[in-house]
């Protein structure tokens, strides 16, 4: 985000911005931050110490009125439009006409449109008009997770910027300063469930976890094994359990396994997708150890013994036909009248 603290700090604000990534990975948070310190009238450069060198940055006061309008969802210089239901073309002519208007408090007014790919076709051309001539007062934020779907010639008139997925381990850190804040212990392996459910998405970990602070009663300590409860996660020591029985030809217990977990509420569905994830790992780690990480796949330490421990008894070529395999299954879980049955007939394709 250096850019958009170098042009605050000079004051050479682009008139439009486009945030685009995943859901839950700030866009949102990033445009307000963004609209408070425009506005802020007495916000603060500070240095922060880098690797090579000193990098400045931009922090909005927080106190001041602009600031404390932003947080409280009453400011009259940021106007949230949501394009998912507002997707007309009469609503961006209301929008055209309000950019004609100077900015209550007197600096920037700022429309942030979410979901703006869901704009139809008219309304995009509405909007490019006024992204073509934009008046001094006024700053366009344009969030999207799907920035395919944006006409070219609106993407050539805002500034780009792609936030990524977090990773388990940036999760992770959030939710420990969380939950120190709460004063509530939950170890390392109950938080990387939170954060392996959460997909990238810090947002969808935080909900995650405060839905597991409310269901358990804001206790003091809090276990992995509810976490999976509340949640309805699939124990990790499912996976490596079940490649188990498979690698060594077990059918009968591999059998049994499906069917346990099936008795005991696991969502077939959603462990099959574990799996496949599973055995994904395992592949990589046959190929080269390190391109794990490089790909974003942090792994705990007895979840890289396991790996590395498979990578040796399963060969690519096993551990290909092994994910053709159990795709096709978690596609047929969909439609099968009996949920197990194609993990079963996935077990039996393969060991028989």
């Amino acid at each position: 985000m250096q850019t958009l603290e170098g042009a605050l700090i000079t004051g050479r604000i682009g008139h439009a911005y486009l945030f685009c990534g995943p859901r839950g990975t700030g866009k949102t948070t990033v445009a307000r931050i963004l609209a408070k310190a425009l506005n802020c009238v007495n916000f603060s450069t500070k240095s922060t110490k880098g690797t090579f060198a000193k990098v400045p940055f931009v922090e909005p006061c927080n106190k001041c009125d602009a600031c404390l309008a932003v947080t409280n969802n009453t400011s009259l210089d940021l106007i949230e439009i949501d394009a998912a239901s507002q997707t007309g073309v009469d609503n961006i002519r209301e929008l055209n006409d309000s950019v004609r208007v100077a900015a209550p408090g007197g600096k920037y007014k700022v429309f942030l449109i979410d979901e703006v790919h869901m704009l139809s076709k008219s309304a995009f051309n509405a909007l490019l008009k006024t992204l073509e001539e934009p008046p001094t007062h006024v700053v366009f934020i344009l969030a999207t997770t799907e920035p395919h779907r944006i006409l070219p010639t609106v993407l050539s008139r805002v500034q780009r910027f792609d936030f990524r997925r977090f990773s388990n381990i940036q999760i992770v850190k959030k939710l420990n300063n969380i939950i120190k804040s709460e004063d509530i212990k939950i170890d390392d392996d109950g938080l990387t469930a939170i954060a392996v459910s959460a997909d990238g998405a810090l947002r969808d970990a935080e909900v995650a976890l405060s839905k597991v602070i409310a269901t358990c009663d804001r206790r003091k300590e809090i276990s992995v094994d509810e976490i999976y409860s509340v949640l309805g996660l699939v124990p990790f020591n499912y996976y490596p359990e079940f490649v188990s029985l498979l690698a060594s030809k077990d059918r009968d217990g591999a059998l049994g396994f499906v069917n346990n977990i099936y008795l005991n509420g696991i969502n077939l569905e959603q462990f099959t997708a574990g799996l496949v994830g599973y055995f994904r790992k395992i592949l990589i780690h046959t190929i080269n150890p390190a391109v794990l990480a490089s790909v974003g796949e942090e792994l705990l330490d007895n979840d890289v013994k396991l790996v590395a421990s498979y990578s040796q008894v399963l060969n690519q070529e096993q551990l290909i036909r092994m994910l053709n395999i159990f795709v096709s299954a978690k596609e047929g879980i969909k439609s099968s009248p009996i949920p197990q049955l194609p993990l079963e007939l996935a077990v039996l394709e393969l060991i028989d």
